[in-house]
């Protein structure tokens, strides 16, 4: 709830000035960035569960599995084929991002593994409906800041309603926890969900998912540095599968990905505005 809480005057700002340049946004997409919020507080919620239960990196890796789920879902729903250098890089994500969890040699811990190995797939499913909302939500790429207020204040509501439900929300955080909270929403939910946002239009569902897998790989070197951890070789070599795969599926878009991504910045723009 606080990460978002936090998080609203400034997306605030943002949104009053694509307001005044751009109108308001139509009612049909604040109605899809209020739904990909309830999506959002689902992944947040089951993802904070998942690091309770098998700790923060395996629940990382886990919960990244959604680019599996939105290259289902966008060709499925949205007659988005993957390119074939997306599908052919998914396979060796999928076994790097294995490796790096530890479920293979030494690093899988927690207090429930299995537990929390379900939670992380189901924030993953939820992350995975998010990313397609919010993409739809902005279609036209020109108003990511509005989306995103309207996700965050929608997730921070369902934060609040649900940590109230089960009787574990904090309403008055101690110091330095609130510090904590709002670096994680400055840092987090308004610079890196704003550039998600703006980026999101502009490419493939499938390669947007695909080049978010970064987030496990950098959890693994900030992990070592920030919290002493020591990666095994086979976690080693999970990253490099990873960073290979990242390689595959971003490389050399092509100059039809590259006249797409014109259209939607400039022709489709102007008629959602």
């Amino acid at each position: 709830m606080f990460r978002c809480l936090y998080a609203l005057p400034f997306l605030g700002l943002l949104a009053l000035a694509e307001r005044r340049r751009l109108g308001p946004m139509v009612s049909r997409d604040r109605a899809i960035a209020i739904l990909a919020g309830v999506f959002f507080a689902a992944d947040l919620l089951c993802w904070n569960t998942s690091v309770d239960d098998v700790g923060a990196g395996l629940a990382t890796v886990v919960g990244n599995l959604q680019v599996v789920v939105v290259a289902i879902v966008a060709w499925v729903a949205l007659g988005e084929r993957p390119p074939r250098r997306v599908a052919a890089a998914i396979p060796t994500m999928l076994v790097g991002v294995v490796l790096i969890s530890g479920l293979i040699g030494t690093g899988a811990y927690g207090a429930d593994p299995r537990l929390g190995v379900v939670f992380g797939l189901g924030s993953a499913t939820a992350y995975g409906g998010y990313l397609l909302l919010a993409r739809q939500a902005n279609s036209g790429g020109l108003r990511p800041a509005t989306m995103l207020f309207l996700s965050s204040l929608t997730t921070a509501v369902v934060g609040a309603v649900v940590g109230a439900i089960i009787g574990e929300l904090d309403v008055v955080p101690s110091w330095p926890a609130h510090g904590w909270l709002l670096a994680l929403a400055l840092t987090s939910q308004v610079a890196g969900y704003l550039l998600i946002s703006a980026s999101q239009p502009r490419l493939p569902a499938a390669i947007t998912s695909v080049i978010l897998l970064a987030q496990p790989v950098a959890t693994v070197f900030l992990a070592g540095i920030l919290l002493s951890e020591a990666p095994s070789p086979v976690q080693f070599a999970g990253v490099g599968l990873v960073i290979a795969g990242l390689v595959v599926a971003t490389a050399r878009p092509g100059a039809r990905l590259l006249a797409r991504g014109r259209q939607v910045a400039e022709p489709e723009g102007v008629r959602a505005a």
